[in-house]
């Protein structure tokens, strides 16, 4: 959103400014009235893509990584929907931060052709979930310590293969539930492995943090997209006009391009 105008008492905003609205309000509008403070403003040297989907999946990505595990250089994250747009965002934040990411993704016509393009998003490694159980789990840990910290946004059996190759007290984050399956838990692995299970939403993180925190928060990504590390997923640019067909082709099956609406 740009400001178009701007009353005597505004501060830090000024016409033409790149701003994000904080109030949640809708966001199919082409005009509306805030208040300041209830703005975001947003570096406008960053790519018009960057800045447009800087708000929702790389900040949820962002704060996965830093919120529940103490990360260092070298340690590993294991996700699955490793090709969605915060899977993609987890990718290349996570090699900003020299951590490894092991990303599972379904098998599809075009897997080898994702695989590469994962690949030079900076993924360490990358495994279709069946191979989640084969010898090649194993090749992978000769190289890089096992996941302290999981994200799962698939549920049921694939939530569960993830807990498999966990190193003990590790956590497993839940923001999703793409297969409409209930997570599944092997009581083992709360028992002899201590892994904590824990679920979050950018939403309700916003709800409870300051504007000054979540303009920290934007800052550091933002800095992060300007070294060239933080790229916005595939996307295809639509015509609000034409909105029920970016809905349509976003219900596809194996979709990998984000729908974005444009507003004239």
């Amino acid at each position: 959103m740009r400001a178009y105008l701007t009353g005597s008492s505004v501060k830090d905003l000024k016409v033409g400014s790149w701003v994000i609205p904080t109030a949640e309000d809708g966001t199919w509008k082409t005009h509306a009235v805030y208040t300041e403070d209830k703005l975001l403003k947003i570096d406008e040297t960053l790519p018009l893509v960057s800045a447009a989907t800087i708000y929702v999946n790389p900040c949820t990505a962002y704060r996965m990584l830093k919120d529940f595990e103490n990360l260092k250089e070298g340690s590993t994250v294991i996700q699955n929907g490793a090709n969605s747009a915060v899977g993609q965002a987890v990718i290349q934040i996570a090699k900003h931060f020299k951590i490894n990411t092991i990303n599972v993704i379904r098998d599809r016509p075009n897997v080898e052709s994702l695989k590469s393009y994962l690949t030079n998003l900076g993924a360490t490694h990358i495994v279709v979930e069946n191979e989640l159980r084969s010898p090649l789990m194993a090749d992978i840990f000769k190289s890089i310590p096992k996941p302290a910290l999981a994200f799962n946004c698939v549920g049921g059996k694939s939530a569960a293969e993830l807990m498999r190759h966990m190193t003990d007290k590790g956590t497993v984050v839940t923001y999703g539930a793409m297969s409409k399956q209930p997570l599944m838990i092997n009581t083992g692995h709360l028992i002899f492995n201590d892994l904590r299970i824990r679920g979050f939403w950018m939403t309700k993180w916003k709800e409870v943090h300051t504007k000054e925190e979540v303009e920290k928060m934007l800052k550091e990504i933002t800095s992060i997209i300007k070294t060239g590390l933080l790229k916005p997923p595939t996307n295809r640019m639509v015509k609000l006009d034409n909105f029920k067909d970016a809905v349509a082709k976003s219900m596809e099956s194996y979709v990998t391009e984000k729908q974005i609406l444009v507003m004239e």
